[in-house]
């Protein structure tokens, strides 16, 4: 049964002979392999195009921003999935990253499609205020979540963001997006009711795309940082395990609310 208009499996990324392996139009032994950055080839991955400074400085520092968050839920996943199978390090680096969405690392992509949103308001017409207004009410108005604002340790503005601000300064990024992200910042109060700073999640994306790196693509960036972060913490399992302490410490602490059989006490069997 034929399920979509193409017949025919195409890329432009990637192809090869027994004598060269092509990856976007230039030979991996003899253009790339050192002779090119691991951030450079994965721009060059993602679209083709020639990096520069700016995309280079800025994905590099949103990479060094997100790639480690202490024993995160994920962190804590992989970690007690390599402690259960230390012969399958992809398998615990796969637990990790399969606890990456909406709540961790996923908001970067929903912030990004949340500035998209007031720029296509401001390329009909309207001003950023009035923009940010209207996009911020209908989300509030539908109750959804202002992502990539607020957060439950840095209830000033998260550190990382004006790290993040300023090297996309420096590197000449363009910063519409940075404005708009400090616009939604500053529109939040009046609209929801209370103050939520910009976090990082915001941040990234607003960088990012004044850097020119593709929307579709947000998410992938904070996936390939903590994939560095899951792998150096999986390094320390092998040598300093606490994915049992950490199962241990979960377990005292669960409280069941269940029903249990005439006579069951939690201190042992029955009475």
């Amino acid at each position: 049964m034929k399920i979509g208009r193409e017949t025919i499996p195409r890329t432009a990324i990637s192809t090869s002979n027994a004598d060269t392996i092509v990856v976007r139009g230039k030979d991996l032994s003899g253009e790339l392999i050192g002779r090119i950055s691991f951030t450079d080839y994965f721009l060059m991955l993602l679209d083709g195009q020639p990096t520069n400074d700016t995309r280079r400085r800025v994905l590099d520092a949103t990479l060094v921003a997100i790639a480690e968050h202490g024993l995160v839920p994920s962190v804590q996943a992989s970690r007690m999935t390599y402690a259960a199978a230390p012969e399958a390090l992809q398998g615990a680096v796969a637990a990790g990253l399969l606890g990456c969405g909406s709540v961790i690392l996923g908001a970067s992509q929903a912030a990004g499609e949340l500035f998209a949103e007031i720029v296509a308001e401001i390329d009909g017409g309207k001003s950023l205020e009035a923009a940010v207004h209207d996009v911020v009410s209908a989300r509030r108005a539908r109750r959804e979540a202002i992502p990539g604002y607020g957060h439950p340790l840095h209830k000033a503005r998260d550190p990382r963001v004006e790290a993040l601000f300023s090297v996309a300064r420096e590197a000449g990024a363009d910063l519409r997006y940075v404005e708009i992200a400090e616009a939604v910042e500053g529109a939040i109060p009046e609209i929801v009711g209370k103050q939520l700073k910009l976090n990082v999640s915001a941040a990234i994306p607003a960088v990012l795309l004044g850097a020119g790196f593709p929307l579709k693509a947000l998410r992938g960036v904070p996936l390939l940082a903590r994939t560095a972060g899951l792998i150096a913490h999986l390094l320390e399992e092998s040598e300093q395990p606490c994915g049992f302490a950490l199962s241990y410490q979960a377990a005292q602490r669960v409280e069941y609310t269940g029903e249990v059989p005439p006579g069951f006490t939690q201190e042992g069997g029955q009475s």
